[in-house]
């Protein structure tokens, strides 16, 4: 599971470079940010019990 945290980190660098470089920089930046904070998330320890009550999992 961590390869895939690891490469939505990566790619919410890619798009905030994409956002500060490109024309649509408002879309490119908040999707990019989304993702790291998605991942950095992920990374906590106890995420993983944070989301099965979020969708009622256990």
């Amino acid at each position: 599971m961590g390869f895939w945290y690891f490469l939505l980190l990566f790619a919410g660098i890619f798009f905030v470079g994409k956002g500060l470089l490109g024309k649509k920089k408002f879309g490119w930046i908040f999707g990019g940010l989304l993702c790291i904070s998605l991942s950095i998330f992920m990374f906590s320890p106890g995420s993983d019990e944070i989301i099965s009550k979020i969708f009622n999992l256990g």
